[in-house]
């Protein structure tokens, strides 16, 4: 992975993995399914012998770097700081089982240099730089994970993202990613195979089909409201919104009501 940054001086703390690399980023304020697709999807990847790069913040990266840790796996924790700074804070422990595990923390930063908003958004194209592929596992519309996307396609890497929420949504809906479900879809985007979203309409007559007629992308709706519209019981709605949400054709905001994405159906 060295020579795919050789322009830019790295303070390393540990060892950077030689073989395949995959970049895994998402929100910090993440759900708990993007906390657990982030985990799978770097605890997968890992156990193939892919080592898993991400930017050590709160969420999705710090599920990934997890991830890989718990299938044994390599994980590089690019900085946006000194190495000699923790941020956040509590991540002290998990940053030394990383390097401790066989991995490293990455930065172009010198030792003292505080955190800053414009120093991670450097950090993140050396996390595009450092992987072959990049994945977006959760984000909002405006997301440091996307000027990640922006800096891994600039690099001519492959993006791949998970549907589900605003940002990764769109990401599909414009071409500028291809779809990922799992594990599978990294590998074959390594291997130069990727694929773009093609979602199923629910069956017709079916509860989600009358879900998905009464949810919009622009007005959020609680569930209540949801059951009122589409005239089925609450627990029904709860149950058919989760399928919804799975297959990417609902979302929630940061309050738990439900929006419809954008991603067009067939």
């Amino acid at each position: 992975m060295l020579a795919l940054v050789s322009e830019s001086r790295l303070f390393v703390n540990g060892l950077l993995p030689q073989g395949a690399a995959v970049g895994i980023v998402g929100a910090r304020g993440a759900t708990r399914s993007g906390l657990g697709k982030a985990t799978a999807l770097a605890q997968g990847l890992a156990a193939k012998g892919v080592a898993v790069v991400s930017g050590g913040a709160r969420g999705v990266d710090a599920a990934a770097h997890r991830g890989a840790l718990a299938a044994a796996g390599a994980t590089v924790v690019v900085l946006g700081h000194g190495l000699d700074v923790i941020y956040p804070p509590e991540h002290g422990a998990l940053f030394a089982e990383v390097v401790a595990r066989g991995g490293a923390l990455v930065t172009p930063f010198a030792a003292g240099t505080p955190p800053a908003g414009w120093r991670f958004r450097a950090r993140n194209q050396i996390i595009a730089a450092l992987g072959q592929a990049l994945v977006v596992v959760e984000a909002g519309t405006v997301s440091g994970s996307l000027s990640t996307a922006r800096a891994a396609r600039a690099l001519g890497r492959p993006v791949l993202a998970m549907p589900g929420s605003p940002g990764t949504d769109r990401l599909l809906e414009t071409g500028a990613a291809s779809l990922c479900d799992d594990v599978a879809d990294v590998l074959a985007a390594l291997a130069g195979q990727t694929r773009k979203l093609e979602q199923e309409a629910p069956r017709w007559g079916s509860d989600e089909a009358a879900l998905l007629a009464v949810l919009a992308p622009e007005r959020a709706l609680a569930a209540d409201e949801v059951a009122a519209r589409a005239g089925l019981d609450l627990d029904g709605v709860l149950a058919g919104l989760c399928e919804l949400e799975l297959s990417g054709l609902a979302l929630r905001d940061a309050s738990g009501r439900w929006l419809r994405s954008r991603i067009e159906v067939t």
